[in-house]
């Protein structure tokens, strides 16, 4: 692969890790680091929103943070329980890697009583407002379901924008597997929450993962980083300040937090906007 080429990793991280994904990027290109201009765009989970929108160049990023900022559509906020994650915990625990863990989590995933998956392509599509495949190249997270492997859908995998995207943002037990080609998809974050060694090969590389944590087979984004650095490239991994996890607040899923996010999210890009500048403008 050519040198100088980059990549942008965007994780996962529910409703308000899309605002503050939309915050950090807004900010940091206020501040003279632009990365709409990445070779490649990895997204996962909220990042696979937040990459499409990005890649398909349809809004600037004030437009998208602007739409971060309006108040909630009254829909109820689906959530993350104390069940969910003592479900997580206990298929972590007993899995010896990402895949034989994303298997877990889909029995998990297929066996748990969720809304329609009609009703999570539509409530997906409305956020999403991005119908097809944008020219620059767009990778999409998604976990089979009945193996746990994972899959990094692309424009040329036959698979509409909204099936991909639909499946990377498939929580287990909270929203239901989305059926493509006769397989059901799951959440991407279940391989890992940022999945950066997708973006190997690639000689700069920035990483904004909402979720910085990993724990028994989910390697964290700065682990992954710190792999991808050791075989000669450029990385900056941004995660959370204290003040941005505390705009999270408890609900990742909750709508109402988002705007609040997305400030912080802003508000923090001032940290890293010189270290990105000198990275991803050399």
């Amino acid at each position: 692969m050519p040198i100088s080429r980059t990549a942008l990793v965007l994780g996962g991280g529910g409703l308000t890790g899309i605002g503050w994904e939309v915050g950090m990027l807004a900010g940091l290109a206020e501040a003279g680091a632009d990365l709409t201009d990445a070779d490649v765009v990895i997204g996962t989970s909220a990042g696979s929103i937040v990459g499409s929108q990005l890649a398909s160049r349809l809004h600037t990023l004030d437009e998208l943070y602007e739409r971060q900022l309006a108040a909630p559509d009254g829909r109820p906020a689906a959530r993350l329980g104390p069940a969910v994650f003592a479900r997580f915990a206990a298929a972590a625990l007993r899995s010896r890697d990402a895949v034989s863990f994303g298997a877990r989590m889909g029995r998990v995933a297929l066996a748990a009583r969720t809304a329609p998956e009609a009703e999570h392509r539509v409530a997906i599509a409305r956020t999403l407002g991005v119908d097809d495949w944008p020219a620059r190249r767009l990778l999409v997270t998604a976990v089979d379901s009945a193996t746990g492997e994972r899959t990094a859908f692309d424009g040329t995998s036959g698979v509409a924008l909204l099936d991909a995207v639909s499946a990377s943002c498939a929580v287990p037990a909270v929203y239901p597997p989305v059926t493509i080609d006769g397989k059901r998809w799951v959440d991407g974050g279940v391989h890992s929450s940022a999945n950066a060694d997708l973006a190997g090969g690639y000689d700069r590389v920035v990483v904004i993962a909402p979720i910085a944590v990993g724990g028994g087979p989910i390697v964290a984004p700065r682990t992954q980083g710190a792999r991808l650095a050791r075989k000669g490239a450029r990385v900056c991994v941004i995660t959370p300040d204290r003040a941005s996890r505390s705009a999270f607040g408890r609900n990742v899923l909750d709508p109402a937090k988002r705007p609040d996010a997305a400030r912080a999210g802003r508000r923090q890009s001032t940290t890293h906007a010189p270290e990105i500048r000198a990275l991803w403008n050399t």
